[in-house]
């Protein structure tokens, strides 16, 4: 009998299993302005209750990006799920104060646009955790007034991406997880006075760059590329400077690279206390990208103006046929 090739078969007909892999919007997307985010657990008694909460926080919104995420504590044996094999909840790290009311949670679902972003409040078998705004008060400024994204693997090279961001078939990871990506998020306080009390050139310092080109210090462009190897004293670029234990720029460093993204954020009218950084990355390997990278940056320059208080680690499913873990649950 004459059979009709998958990709002509409208998508819910499909068998869960042979639908292509395709990954969730927002991740190697261009960031964009403002930003949502709310973290759940999950309150519904089965798989169909899980299934019935996923299609509505996937549902598309108009003008925006939507993008769910796994937390490690929603493969506790409720469900019955295989879990990523390399999800976990986030750990403190050295000057962290984590509050357990900012932390981790089920489901972690991001909105993102242009102008306005809003993710869900209420959603039927979920129990709201935690959320915040994020928004770019200066094109791709962070509130400390330097360059975001410098030095960022480029996003449109897919086999980059593949690489370093999306899961593989042969990774060992559950067959359901091919595509998609282990995400962190880190809510950041930053202690706006202590750094607008500093000379611009001891703000400098402490990142590495320039605060108005954003180019590493002694050069001329932000894509300039800093020659640590001709600089071991720290003469140019301070040993602690950000970008120096961000990225040291050594053949092994390469391999832990991570796709950083970001917003700010304000709790509170203008002037409050509470201001910061909502710090997004993803990776295929939590420890061989932002971990690493995090106990490299112990000690560094910039740690005294920041406090890392919640946030999370999240497996970001492929978008499935219906709805992102739609191949996970199988209803």
């Amino acid at each position: 009998m004459h059979q009709v090739p998958v990709h002509q078969v409208p998508v819910h007909q499909v068998p869960v299993d042979q639908v292509p892999v395709v990954h969730q919007p927002g991740v190697v997307s261009p960031p964009l302005a403002r930003s949502s985010f709310a973290a759940f657990d999950v309150t519904a008694g089965d798989r169909a209750g899980l299934a019935a909460a996923l299609r509505a926080v996937s549902r598309p919104v108009p003008g925006a990006t939507v993008t769910i995420g796994l937390g490690a504590s929603l493969f506790d044996g409720r469900f019955g799920l295989r879990p990523p094999r390399l999800l976990t909840p986030m750990p403190a790290f050295a000057a962290d104060v984590p509050n357990p009311d900012w932390c981790h949670g089920d489901l972690l679902v991001q909105v993102a646009g242009a102008t306005t972003a809003k993710a869900p409040t209420s959603v039927p078998g979920l129990r709201p955790r935690w959320r915040i705004d994020g928004f770019h008060p200066n094109g791709t400024r962070n509130l400390f007034g330097f360059k975001e994204g410098a030095g960022n693997p480029e996003a449109a090279d897919k086999p980059l991406m593949d690489s370093l961001v999306w899961v593989q078939p042969d990774s060992g990871e559950p067959a359901w997880a091919a595509g998609g990506t282990y995400q962190v998020v880190r809510l950041i306080r930053m202690a706006m006075p202590s750094w607008d009390s500093e000379p611009l050139e001891r703000q400098e310092q402490v990142f590495g760059r320039r605060k108005d080109t954003g180019a590493p210090l002694g050069l001329g462009r932000e894509a300039d590329v800093p020659d640590f190897a001709g600089d071991p004293d720290g003469r140019t670029i301070a040993l602690n400077a950000h970008i120096r234990r961000a990225n040291p720029r050594t053949p092994e460093a390469a391999a832990h690279r991570i796709l950083r993204r970001g917003w700010s954020y304000r709790n509170g009218p203008a002037g409050a206390d509470d201001v910061g950084q909502i710090f997004v990355c993803y990776q295929k390997d939590v420890e061989m990208g932002f971990a690493t990278v995090q106990r490299r940056l112990a000690g560094e320059a910039l740690e005294k103006y920041l406090l890392p208080f919640g946030g999370g680690y999240y497996f970001v499913p492929p978008a499935g046929a219906s709805y992102p873990g739609e191949a996970m649950l199988g209803v």
